[in-house]
């Protein structure tokens, strides 16, 4: 798969709001488009954003990264047009947005394949069961040495690192892993900031963690990707096994919630939103992700065209 381009995830996040041409305002009036959320969808939506520029300038798009919770808190009271979500919204998000009278429009841009990553210097594992990863990260877990995971393992100390409770990887791994959104023990490293896990991992022997496949890409010369056993064999992170679902329970679709109220304002953002859809294989495959088939976005095209009718 070629890699024609590379939008850092680092660079999102140094750049929280990424102002492209024109001046600051808020989201949904004078052109002006505020996205929020996820930090793994971050990165897809700021390339989007970079490439959007070049056809309309004149549009300013600021791209914040404060998890998928965080960013829910904000578009369910009208504070931003778009917010990037790595899992879909949950019933109490809904009510809130019912209660502020915002609409909303969910759309799949991309997928992902969640990945466990350990230090380069890990010569022992190369693949976990789903079995291994909930003994590692169920709540109460009381490993705390490579060789508990595995009895051919070195006595090498567990070191984990992983996704804040407000990230949507956080909740997607818990229900996938242990059974339960929000199920996990808690004397692990977290942070909503993908790239302190990058450090985190990188800078211990015995270090674990998870986060969404394009980090691991834009990493790889720093962390080895960990094979997953879900009970029929161990299969790799990657662009074929995540389309094909071999890569199971860690392959997901990846969204954006677009407002309503905000589409029908705001003849920018409906540019902004189809241009995304339309270039999505582009942008997927440039800023490191899985892209979704094209059959998969004439859906979400559908579904855009359905809600501006």
């Amino acid at each position: 798969m070629s890699r024609p381009t590379k939008i850092t995830a680092a660079a999102a996040v140094a750049a929280f709001a990424l102002a492209l041409a024109g001046c600051g305002g808020d989201g949904g009036g004078g052109g002006a488009i505020t996205a929020d959320g996820s930090s793994t969808v971050g990165p897809f939506t700021t390339k989007a954003a970079e490439d959007f520029r070049r056809e309309s300038e004149g549009t300013e798009v600021t791209v914040g990264i404060s998890g998928t919770g965080g960013g829910f808190e904000r578009f369910c009271i009208g504070e931003t047009d778009i917010s990037n979500a790595s899992r879909a919204i949950d019933e109490e998000e809904i009510a809130i947005c019912e209660e502020n009278g915002v609409e909303y429009l969910e759309l799949q841009v991309v997928l992902d394949a969640l990945t466990n990553v350990v230090n380069v210097e890990n010569d022992w594992a190369t693949c976990l069961t789903t079995d291994q990863l909930n003994a590692i990260w169920e709540p109460g877990s009381r490993i705390e040495s490579w060789s508990q995971v595995d009895p051919s393992f070195p006595d090498v100390p567990l070191r984990l690192f992983g996704p804040g409770t407000d990230s949507g990887t956080f909740d997607y791994f818990t229900d996938a892993i242990n059974g339960e959104e929000g199920a996990s023990r808690t004397d692990y490293s977290p942070s909503e900031d993908d790239n302190v896990i990058v450090q985190g991992v990188s800078g211990e022997r015995g270090g674990l963690g998870y986060f969404g496949f394009s980090y691991f890409e834009e990493n790889q010369s720093r962390l080895e990707a960990l094979a997953v056993d879900g009970g029929s064999g161990c299969v790799a992170p990657g662009v074929e096994t995540a389309q094909d679902g071999s890569y199971t329970p860690l392959s997901r679709p990846l969204f954006i919630y677009v407002s309503l109220g905000s589409l029908e304002e705001n003849e920018s953002l409906e540019a902004f939103v189809r241009f995304t859809l339309e270039n999505a294989q582009t942008i997927a495959e440039a800023a490191q992700y899985v892209p979704m088939s094209q059959e998969q976005l004439d859906e979400q095209l559908q579904k855009l065209e359905d809600a501006l009718s």
